[in-house]
C-alpha cells in the first residue's frame, strides 16, 4: 500500500465487501422476521414485539 492508488483500491474493495455483507444480513433478517411474524400470528401472539426486537438488533449491529 505504498502507492496512493493501491490504498484507494483496498478501501474500495473493503467498502464493497461491507456493503455486500450488509445486504446479505438485511435479506436474512427480513426473511427470518417474516417467518417469525407468520408463526406469531398463527399462534395468536403479538407480532409487533418481534418487529421491535428485530429493529433493535439491527440498530445494535451497526
Amino acid at each position: 500500500m505504498d502507492e496512493e492508488k493501491q490504498c484507494k483500491e483496498v478501501i474500495a474493495q473493503l467498502t464493497a465487501i461491507r456493503n455486500a455483507a450488509d445486504k446479505a444480513i438485511a435479506q436474512i433478517v427480513a426473511e427470518n422476521l417474516q417467518q417469525c411474524i407468520v408463526e406469531a400470528q398463527e399462534s395468536g401472539e403479538d407480532s409487533n414485539k418481534l418487529v421491535q426486537e428485530a429493529i433493535e438488533l439491527l440498530v445494535k449491529s451497526r
